[in-house]
């Protein structure tokens, strides 16, 4: 099974980041993906996430990056 994933690449800030947030207060999952290209985005999304409790797992390809969120 796939999971849950946000595509934020070519947004900029603070657009993942809202889109990240809202995920996180409605998803039903306890993971999701997001798939973001900017070092700003990756940042502020990892910072957001565990400061609420989340952990983030960051997988860096080429010019993009996927965050993996997961409820603690």
């Amino acid at each position: 099974m796939m999971p849950d994933r946000i595509d934020a690449r070519g947004l900029s800030c603070p657009q993942p980041v809202v889109m990240t947030r809202n995920k996180m207060d409605t998803s039903k999952s306890c993971s999701f993906e997001v798939l973001v290209d900017s070092g700003a985005a990756r940042d502020n999304i990892c910072r957001m996430a565990t400061g609420m409790g989340w952990d983030v797992q960051v997988t860096e390809d080429a010019d993009e990056c996927i965050l993996v969120l997961s409820k603690k």
